[in-house]
């Protein structure tokens, strides 16, 4: 089979040229880390011509900002794979979970979406100031599942009816974001399990604060944790091997 190179890009359409830029910088991200996002490593990734970045996306900053929404966008797609079941509290741990696992699989890139430095061999990674709009958008989309999830946790009389669901999502987010970007930056290393003895302490302390009960919270967690750990099996089983994903019989 010949090879394919960057002629190839002639024959694509500039949203699939886009989307190809955006899918190799992702993968250098969680590859190689941000000292690799170059408009030539990129474009060579993409198997595109290097002028591709400044032609089609308008340069390295709006490629960057072009990632940060993707990645906002795969938050918002992870929140909505959440099982919601009849246990808000639960499904706001989840939630949390969630978003841990996806920064987790590409720390980069959390970092570029979040604008943190927690990496050895960090290179800061200027966005688009022109995207700050489209950035806050795609944030948003995603932050709204954990606004519904609060105001349907104020609902349900388990904590006082008078907070607002605003700022108890900005408290958990707070707690959640906070959490990831420590772990990330290995600070939890003497803890067998930071996500029972910080995370879900953390938050199990908010949500008693705010009114719920010590052992309806636990309850929430050992819940959401289950759920969480079955969808992640489920994830596994169903995800094709490398043999598989090769076409192998």
């Amino acid at each position: 089979m010949p090879k394919r190179g960057k002629d190839t890009a002639v024959r694509l359409t500039s949203e699939q040229i886009v989307e190809r830029l955006v899918d190799a910088a992702t993968t250098l991200l969680a590859q190689a880390g941000p000292a690799e996002i170059k408009a030539r490593t990129v474009a060579e990734t993409a198997q595109v011509s290097t002028m591709a970045v400044y032609y089609h996306v308008g340069g390295l900053p709006e490629l960057l900002q072009a990632v940060i929404d993707q990645g906002f966008r795969d938050l918002d797609r992870a929140f909505h794979r959440v099982p919601r079941s009849e246990d808000p509290a639960a499904d706001l741990f989840g939630i949390a979970l969630a978003c841990r696992s996806l920064a987790r699989a590409n720390p980069h890139l959390y970092d570029l979406m979040f604008g943190l430095s927690t990496r050895r061999g960090y290179r800061q990674l200027r966005p688009s100031r022109a995207g700050s709009m489209a950035r806050s958008e795609a944030f948003q989309a995603a932050y709204s599942h954990l606004l519904q999830e609060c105001a349907r946790f104020v609902d349900s009389g388990r904590i006082r009816r008078e907070e607002n669901p605003e700022v108890v999502a900005t408290q958990l987010w707070s707690c959640v974001h906070g959490f990831i970007t420590l772990e990330l930056g290995d600070h939890f290393a003497q803890f067998p399990d930071p996500v029972s003895q910080v995370l879900a302490s953390a938050m199990v302390n908010i949500l008693v604060g705010l009114g719920d009960t010590p052992e309806s919270a636990r309850s929430s967690l050992v819940a959401a944790v289950c759920a969480h750990e079955e969808s992640s099996d489920r994830d596994v089983l169903t995800r094709p091997t490398s043999a598989q994903s090769a076409g192998a019989p």
